[in-house]
């Protein structure tokens, strides 16, 4: 990318006393773009990424893939117990999922699984699925609403594709990974009406099983006046966040802490008061490096030992910030493969 001249509405918020933080209209060490007449070259300018993709950018792609149950027998369902019953199987398995469904439980995942929506009729309630000791999944183009629990939780599993979903209202996270989970993609989702957005790393205390694991990429996801944890990040490193859009999230985008190590790198921030934050809870700090990012009318990205964030380890390409917000709102969500 050239050099860019960006107008906003910035804003300064308060330095804190163990991060680098990026200085409005100056992004010293975080190679924001933000602030009134100021410039800055970030690089450059990859192509914006197609909506499509047959596989998965980032950590799902590495350890082998993950290619869900390509190759295995290709179902299309319509009730609950037709879901719960293919899901849980063992053996490869395409999972259509064609209507509304009501679950009425977490719903078992099992290895080698793609469960994808049918144009835009594909629709979970009631409860979500659950990825639990499992290797190689794909959940796509589905609407998540409604969940007494969690939307979709990733727990002991390692190889998920979480991609073009559309996802709100549970009653506890939207996309949770956790217990030593690696390995990760989540691309493409509309995450919108909630509070606890998107977890990696469930408890302070898990650090003996999670740290050199939960390992994740958060791409082209679209936060859509959502709160907090976008993710919230405990002990994974690296943890990438890249090309995401934050639209007028009321917390704060992306938390560091546990010691964790987070790259957020050339996303879009418009409208938020806290872009990331290196502490939250009663958690310790963690670690973030920023390069990139777009800046409207919004707060500072606070940065911490950028050196400790570990180095991201697939090729990929990362389009120019400022194209981020049309690129992610035309893509996102249902309806889009």
């Amino acid at each position: 990318m050239g050099n860019l001249q960006v107008t906003t509405r910035a804003r300064r918020l308060p330095l804190r006393p163990l991060g680098v933080v990026a200085a409005l209209g100056l992004a010293l060490g975080a190679g924001a773009l933000t602030g009134t007449g100021a410039t800055a070259t970030t690089g450059t300018a990859a192509p914006a990424a197609a909506a499509y993709e047959s596989s998965p950018v980032g950590f799902a792609s590495l350890n082998g893939g993950t290619t869900g149950g390509a190759g295995g027998t290709t179902v299309t369902v319509t009730t609950a117990s037709q879901l719960t019953d293919y899901a849980s199987r063992s053996g490869s398995f395409v999972i259509k999922v064609n209507g509304s469904i009501s679950l009425s439980s977490m719903t078992k995942v099992t290895s080698n699984k793609t469960i994808i929506g049918v144009g835009t009729a594909g629709k979970i309630t009631g409860y979500g699925l659950n990825v639990a000791s499992a290797k190689n999944v794909i959940i796509r183009n589905l609407t998540f609403t409604g969940s007494a629990d969690d939307a979709i939780n990733v727990q002991y599993s390692t190889n998920v594709w979480i991609d073009h979903n559309d996802l709100s209202n549970a009653y506890d996270g939207l996309t949770d990974i956790k217990r030593a989970s690696d390995y990760v993609t989540v691309s493409w989702n509309h995450y919108h009406n909630h509070d606890k957005t998107a977890l990696l790393g469930h408890s302070d205390s898990n650090g003996s099983e999670d740290i050199g694991h939960l390992r994740v990429t958060y791409v082209h996801n679209w936060f859509d006046k959502t709160t907090q944890r976008h993710p919230r990040v405990r002990f994974g490193n690296p943890v990438h966040v890249f090309n995401n859009y934050y639209g007028a999230v009321t917390s704060y985008g992306v938390a560091s802490t546990c010691n964790a190590g987070v790259f957020v790198e050339k996303n879009y921030f418009d409208n938020v008061a806290n872009p990331t934050v290196i502490q939250t809870g009663d958690s310790p700090d963690g670690n973030l490096k920023a390069d990139g990012n777009y800046l409207v009318g919004s707060g500072s990205v606070t940065t911490r030992n950028a050196s400790s964030v570990a180095s991201i380890p697939y090729s990929y390409s990362a389009e120019s910030a400022s194209s981020v917000k049309s690129t992610v709102t035309a893509g996102a969500g249902v309806g889009k493969i």
